[in-house]
């Protein structure tokens, strides 16, 4: 155990960011393990121009990264008192480690339908089961909460607003273009899902 002299918020920080990188190894984990190029279904429709929308999350996740180490900016955790950095330590790891796991259920529920570009394949099934009974697109929920658990062990706070306003502009154009194809596949299905469901953030989208 911490001898009380040594929780310092500087100790807190250091947590803080060892624990956000065990969180994106887990992350980046959860992708890794599930390819599968030899047995993914053939692809019905397919619409590359997701891969715009992608760019546009990968910029908010460099944004919030690239500038503390840009201006060599100390955490913002190390700055705040004890008891407040500690806090936002506990905060920022829970949310990290919660948005890890949330997008390897969701990547487990997909399973062989996952996929970077905005697809459709044979034998398609709408999943409604597991984190998709609580978000649309629970795998980019996750991503989200993993750009805000960075940014507050990281980054500014202004940041990590722009970044996240980056982030959810890439991820408005992936799922418009995704919900398009699969109201296209499912129909009524599908709008009857997303009328009882929200897409990213429950209670704000």
């Amino acid at each position: 155990m911490l001898h009380a002299d040594t929780l310092t918020a500087q100790t807190a920080a250091s947590v803080a960011f060892y624990g956000m990188i065990i969180c994106w190894w887990a992350f980046g984990l959860t992708f890794w393990l599930r390819r599968h190029p030899h047995s993914r279904p053939r692809a019905t429709q397919r619409d590359l121009s997701s891969y715009f929308g992608m760019v546009l999350q990968a910029a908010g996740y460099f944004f919030v990264w690239w500038f503390p180490f840009l201006f060599h900016r100390g955490s913002p955790i190390a700055q705040r008192p004890k008891w407040l950095a500690w806090s936002m330590a506990v905060f920022a790891l829970s949310i990290g480690a919660f948005s890890a796991w949330f997008v390897n259920s969701a990547a487990g529920h997909l399973g062989k339908q996952w996929s970077l570009a905005a697809r459709i394949v044979e034998d398609h099934d709408l999943v409604q089961e597991g984190p998709y009974r609580f978000v649309r697109n629970p795998i980019y929920s996750g991503m989200f909460g993993m750009l805000v658990a960075t940014g507050l062990t990281v980054s500014p706070l202004l940041p990590l607003l722009a970044a996240a306003a980056i982030f959810l502009l890439g991820t408005y154009v992936r799922v418009r273009i995704e919900e398009r194809l699969l109201r296209e596949t499912f129909g009524p299905k599908f709008d009857a899902y997303k009328s009882k469901v929200p897409a990213v953030i429950p209670g704000i989208w």
